[in-house]
């Protein structure tokens, strides 16, 4: 199938809110069939093949057009994503390899069915690009290396000590807001760089664990 594949037909241009309305409205026996189908604006022919659960293939009000069907439900995928953003939370970020893995892995563990490579035992590009459309609240991103002791060091009661500790000294030795200065890092970097990993959209700072970090 194409990755940028643009529609022919307004076959299923159908609302899906608008035809659970309509199904709800044939079963509480409010409207008839045809009646539904203009009040929803849904075809009364698909509306009564939902309402009957007659598709074998798809679940009620869901749509599908041609053979290829998607691996994982929405419900599924959103999974994937919260498990995706929790770990770069702890920067553990998934890289595009990562992700096509774990799709496998997710898929393979609960016996769903795929079409993914059986061989290298990850999931497709194609199913990748569309997993990103679907999901824009994720976006790949450059991680900056953070190391171990860093990480570890980073919490609340080591943070707030370090600003008592600053704030004492500061007033212990009468130090005037003009004679504090900021003095960066000399760039100097034996570290390895970070791939990119998927992060929450928007998201200000992304980091990756390393080893260490430059200096």
């Amino acid at each position: 199938m194409p990755r940028n594949y643009s529609r022919k037909t307004d076959r299923q241009d159908w609302d899906k809110t608008s035809m659970e309305k309509a199904i709800e409205a044939v079963k509480n026996n409010e409207m008839g069939w045809l009646l539904a189908s203009k009040v929803f604006n849904v075809p009364q022919s698909t509306l009564r093949r939902h309402a009957l659960k007659q598709n074998k293939v798809l679940a009620p009000t869901t749509k599908g057009l041609g053979r290829y069907r998607s691996v994982f439900t929405y419900e599924m995928e959103r999974e994937l994503v919260e498990h995706i953003k929790l770990l770069e939370t702890r920067l553990f970020g998934f890289t595009r390899k990562e992700v096509l893995e774990l799709a496998y892995q997710f898929a393979d563990v609960n016996n769903i069915p795929h079409n993914f490579n059986n061989e290298k035992k990850m999931a497709g590009k194609e199913w990748l690009a569309g997993f990103r459309r679907r999901h824009p609240d994720i976006s790949l991103r450059k991680p900056e290396a953070t190391s171990a002791a860093r990480a570890q060091a980073f919490n609340k009661p080591q943070v707030a000590l370090f600003f008592n500790t600053y704030q004492d000294i500061i007033q212990s030795n009468n130090i005037s807001p003009h004679r504090l200065y900021n003095v960066d890092e000399s760039a100097l970097s034996t570290v390895q760089r970070p791939q990119k990993v998927f992060a929450t959209t928007g998201r200000k700072q992304v980091g990756a664990l390393t080893s260490a970090e430059k200096g």
